[in-house]
């Protein structure tokens, strides 16, 4: 069963996504859309995914409560900024952020946090050096941002996928 559906949950979810973006729920549409869903399974075993558990379900929610909670503050902030309302200087700048977290999903994880994150954007990370450099709208302490990532985000992170 494997063989045919190696990763079934994403199958599935594929399934469904082709079948909303068409809005319909045809005969047609299901066959493509499966052909596709498993075309899709078959494709991310070639990407030789590492395996993994997810820990600590009570810290994935403190994460996702952490995170919305940083969205609305910068949306917040970001709207002042564009609005021009609080102080009329802002400076926009680039932030490098040693990282200790290895773990692919991890990683991905994190940049989703990141670029979710209005007035913020992942830019790049050095695998080699484990550092990672983030976009920021409004720079006015670099210290501030690597405390905030390391310690509301990787730490969280490190207990959830190390």
């Amino acid at each position: 069963m494997t063989r045919l559906l190696p990763f079934p949950i994403v199958s599935f979810c594929l399934l469904a996504l082709w079948l909303l973006l068409n809005q319909a729920v045809t005969v047609g549409h299901i066959l493509l859309g499966c052909l596709l869903a498993l075309a899709g399974g078959w494709l991310l075993t070639v990407l030789e995914l590492p395996s993994t558990r997810l820990r600590r379900p009570g810290v994935m929610l403190r994460l996702l409560g952490l995170v919305a909670i940083d969205i609305v503050r910068s949306n917040l902030a970001v709207g002042r900024i564009v609005f021009g309302f609080g102080r009329q200087e802002w400076t926009s700048g680039f932030v490098n952020i040693p990282l200790d977290m290895r773990n692919p999903y991890g990683l991905g994880a994190l940049a989703c946090i990141i670029t979710s994150t209005p007035g913020t954007l992942w830019v790049k990370f050095d695998a080699q050096k484990g550092s990672l450099m983030i976009h920021v709208l409004d720079l006015v302490d670099e210290g501030e941002w690597i405390r905030m990532i390391k310690g509301r985000y990787e730490r969280h992170l490190l207990e959830i996928f190390e």
